[in-house]
């Protein structure tokens, strides 16, 4: 069994920052992409940075040059890195990576979210 728990949500002031972590544990032969969406109230959730086994990066516009996504593939752990955040970045934020378990065929798992809740 796979499993994926985000941590570093919280409240915070527009302006500040956050860095989210995402900790995927269980019996995993490799991750390869690493993802974090989000989704605010009433909203599709959406995909916010991606990131590579080999680290390549993709962000969404709306946060490009305000987030920055990471890995630590021996913790098996990525991290997402949010500055200058806005009241538009709240939102419950779920971590998702493309996990190859010994047991089974690779899939994407999904952690159970973190809250962000940005005041202006």
């Amino acid at each position: 069994q796979v499993q994926l728990v985000e941590s570093g949500g919280g409240l915070v002031q527009a302006g500040g920052s956050l860095r989210l972590s995402c900790a995927a544990s269980g019996s995993i032969v490799s991750i390869n992409t690493m993802d974090w969406y989000r989704q605010a109230p009433g909203k599709q959730r959406e995909l916010v940075a991606t990131i590579t086994s080999r680290s390549t990066t993709y962000y969404a516009d709306s946060v490009k040059g305000r987030a920055t996504i990471s890995r630590d593939n021996p913790k098996r752990t990525v991290y997402l890195q949010m500055n200058s955040l806005k009241p538009e970045d709240t939102a419950v934020y779920y971590c998702n990576a493309e996990v190859h378990p010994w047991s089974d065929d690779t899939y994407k798992a999904w952690g159970q979210g973190t809250q962000v809740t940005v005041s202006s």
